[in-house]
């Protein structure tokens, strides 16, 4: 079987994935890579390649689907199949560029979890009976990975290249996911990857926000899975 590397969002870890390790784990070899040591996509597109096995499926969930993008653009001949979920292929704009700045000053002088409480997680989720559960988790995640990795992340997000360019160019079978009610990366940027890429799949999630793979973790695992067969 294929092996299969993920790529998690901004401030989080392998718990992002963790209903579908553990489903999938059973008959595909999972990594879930870091994107937390640079300041910049194309190093950080540059790391994961160092440590993926020499070819391998590639899943990147928001900002693990930016630097999808980025690996696939640097080596595309090493991913056998795509996917991207509730990410953006585009690069910042202006307006959410000007709240970078304050954002990392605020996670310098040690008010992270002030930012990520009432800036970044009202952004996340749908309302579900799990809500509550998930915000504490994507807390737990953020504090884990801590201020330095919150300034690297939001350095190479505000950075980052346009990748439509990238996407026009992408031969491998590709699976465009995005939850329904996701505010942060809404579904008309999915729909524009669809395009773009040639041999895609679009799927729309009912009932998730941005994270469709702890609110809606069967449905996304079930697409995961149809995906890598």
């Amino acid at each position: 079987m294929t092996p299969l590397v993920l790529l998690p969002g901004m401030m989080c870890d392998a718990r992002l994935f963790g209903p579908q390790i553990d489903a999938l784990s059973t008959h595909h070899a999972i990594h879930c890579a870091p994107i937390n040591q640079h300041a910049d996509m194309a190093s950080l597109a540059a790391e994961v390649l160092a440590h993926a096995p020499p070819r391998f499926a590639l899943a990147g969930l928001s900002m693990g689907g930016i630097v999808a993008m980025e690996v696939i653009r640097q080596a595309p001949e090493r991913v056998e199949r795509l996917a991207l979920l509730d990410t953006n292929a585009l690069a910042e704009t202006d307006a959410v560029k000007s709240l970078r700045g304050p954002q990392m000053d605020k996670a310098k002088a040690g008010h992270l979890r002030d930012v990520i409480r009432d800036e970044m997680k009202p952004n996340y989720l749908t309302d579900g009976p799990n809500r509550g559960a998930i915000l504490d988790l994507c807390m737990a995640m953020a504090e884990a990975q801590g201020p330095e990795v919150f300034v690297r992340q939001s350095t190479a997000l505000r950075d980052r290249p346009d990748q439509t360019g990238t996407l026009r160019n992408t031969t491998c079978p590709t699976l465009i996911l995005c939850g329904e009610d996701d505010a942060l990366c809404p579904i008309a940027r999915h729909e524009l990857m669809h395009e773009l890429v040639p041999h895609s799949t679009l799927h729309i999630v009912k009932n998730a926000g941005h994270l469709p793979t702890l609110e809606q973790p069967e449905r996304t695992t079930a697409l995961l899975r149809d995906w890598l067969a």
